[in-house]
């Protein structure tokens, strides 16, 4: 991560590399950072981040409680928020609820503080790491609405077991919505949309909508206009957790 100048901040946690337990394939770090980014990190993030994930090899830990999440209105999960654009927009627009951002990405998590300080919001807290961790310390039943925008599609075969639909993720995603709860996905990768319509039903959800069109509350995110211009068309499901 180093830009080969002395640093003007001291090291962030969020700057060090992934710590968890289990296999991560995906990328945390990216470009070297901006200065501006940099301060974001280590002075926003501690004021936003989910606090008591605990990194822990015992699936059985739980030690998150619904009160560690400040107010009391419906509880919204989005996975890999990426930029942070679509997450920003959604909780503005849903000031009463309460939202959970989660994305290992240290870049990503730079650009939302970065939105979030130019729009605070006073409903959103982040978990800057992987979503499995989160999962395993969540109680039963409490999220209402989850979104998945344009997961990384693993295009070869071999990788798609890493994608995020498959009975690894998708079971105790299932175990912490509540009963009718909506979940949401987009992506732009037709075999993408086919697994996620052959393994989410399987999981316990049930097909609402499969759709070209967007839901009337989307905010087209970055990935979403690349694949509009190299001619890809979006594709976007809506599942209701049984």
């Amino acid at each position: 991560m180093s830009d080969n100048r002395k640093p003007d901040l001291p090291p962030h946690p969020a700057l060090t590399a992934l710590r968890t337990h289990r296999n991560f394939y995906g990328r945390v770090h990216g470009k070297t950072l901006r200065p501006t980014q940099k301060e974001y990190l280590s002075q926003d993030l501690s004021a936003l981040r989910l606090r008591n994930v605990a990194v822990d090899e015992n699936p059985e830990r739980r030690t998150l409680a619904l009160s560690d999440i400040p107010g009391s209105g419906p509880i919204w999960l989005e996975i890999g928020f990426g930029g942070g654009e679509h997450l920003a927009h959604i909780a503005g627009r849903y000031p009463d609820v309460r939202l959970i951002g989660c994305e290992p990405f240290v870049n990503g998590v730079a650009m939302l503080l970065g939105l979030l300080r130019r729009n605070p919001v006073q409903n959103t807290l982040i978990h800057p790491g992987d979503v499995r961790d989160l999962f395993d310390v969540l109680p039963d039943a409490c999220l209402d609405k989850v979104f998945l925008n344009y997961p990384d599609p693993w295009p070869k075969a071999r990788h798609h077991r890493r994608r995020f639909v498959t009975p690894d993720h998708l079971t105790p995603l299932h175990r912490v919505m509540t009963p009718g709860a909506e979940f949401r996905v987009a992506t732009d990768i037709p075999d993408y949309a086919r697994q996620t319509l052959e393994e989410v039903p399987a999981a316990g959800f049930t097909l609402v909508s499969d759709s070209v069109t967007a839901w009337d509350d989307w905010f087209s995110t970055r990935y979403e206009q690349k694949a509009l211009r190299e001619g890809r068309v979006p594709q976007y499901m809506t599942f209701r957790r049984e």
